[in-house]
């Protein structure tokens, strides 16, 4: 089997010849940057060089997927937020609100048309065409996230208790984004999609992930037109059991959650992805110490191995090529 067929049969709940490596998310670091001659913050924009720079995923790292979506900005940019692109060390970041109420909201589907996402098309159709056996891994932001950026984080949790349906209403209207910004991925060669959406438990209560997602990441899943992964930092252990009546095909979380915990609250119901921690195994730990983690996640049967969350730009290589070493051997 190649890489692409593993990790789509085990994304489908199939038992393979090994365990699948990837991250849904970013795992680039200066590092690889320096081997591939590739840096931010041109790799964000350029579609050569952010070809150049996913490639590492699978020429260095050893992974099974090509991630080439880094940052969290591109679709928030394409509408109209202010971005500091960063530098080689430093993701970007949003610099600024763009409305501050519902009635506010203004887009529509030529937000595809921007430079930046159309060299990430751009880039996932040129992956696709040089590595038909590695998955692409596209990405988009769910509306929980995209609202931090619209509104700012104070403004909208604000709304998420003095208006309540303001909130549901933000949040369905939203939900066009990723569905418009998915489909192009998948149509431009993209095999899976994760939906990134930071709904972390010091910013979104089990209660308001039941009443305000559940229904919305169950409609991204439905309308989705590839697998959908799901990621939500933090301590997600409170949430699993809703993340399991979404429908998303697979749940990437973070080392707050223990596998082990993992695995007993989603009973089989979501495939389970990463789990290895970045600051201090990937970051400051050995080669060693990734390999214990690696081999733990898998023995309480994590289904597919990664890093836990986009890893920190200065994570040491070989810690990150020994996630799949370890797996894989």
């Amino acid at each position: 089997m190649t890489p692409r067929e593993i990790a789509l049969s085990q994304l489908r709940g199939k038992k393979t010849e090994r365990k699948a490596v990837f991250n849904p998310v970013s795992s680039v670091t200066v590092d690889q940057m320096e081997i591939m001659g590739s840096y931010f913050p041109q790799a964000h924009t350029d579609a050569k060089k952010m070809y150049d720079l996913a490639r590492a995923g699978y020429e260095v790292l050893g992974y099974d997927a090509l991630m080439p979506f880094f940052s969290v900005v591109i679709e928030s940019y394409a509408i109209g937020c202010k971005v500091d692109w960063g530098s080689i060390d430093k993701m970007p970041t949003i610099t600024g609100k763009l409305w501050k109420g519902y009635d506010d909201i203004a887009f529509d589907r030529h937000f595809l048309d921007n430079h930046a996402v159309k060299a990430l098309l751009k880039c996932i159709s040129m992956l696709k065409d040089k590595y038909p056996d590695i998955l692409i891994a596209g990405k988009v932001f769910g509306p929980w996230t995209l609202s931090y950026h619209f509104f700012g984080v104070e403004d909208f949790l604000i709304k998420t208790i003095t208006n309540p349906q303001e909130v549901k209403d933000i949040l369905e209207k939203l939900s066009e984004i990723p569905l418009l910004f998915a489909e192009e991925q998948v149509k431009a060669g993209a095999d899976v999609i994760t939906v990134a959406d930071h709904a972390t438990r010091d910013l979104c209560s089990p209660e308001s992930y039941r009443d305000f997602l559940i229904p919305i990441h169950t409609h991204l899943a439905k309308n989705i037109k590839a697998p959908a992964i799901l990621h939500i930092c933090g301590n997600t252990s409170d949430r699993i059991e809703y993340i399991c009546r979404t429908n998303m095909d697979g749940f990437h979380f973070e080392s707050k959650v223990d596998a082990c915990k993992a695995v007993e609250l989603a009973k089989k119901r979501i495939v389970l992805i990463g789990n290895i921690n970045n600051p201090s195994t990937l970051l400051f730990g050995s080669p060693q110490d990734v390999a214990e983690k690696v081999r733990y996640a898998m023995d309480c049967g994590v289904d597919i191995i990664g890093p836990e969350c986009a890893v920190p730009l200065r994570t040491p290589l070989e810690n990150l090529k020994m996630v799949a070493r370890a797996a894989k051997s």
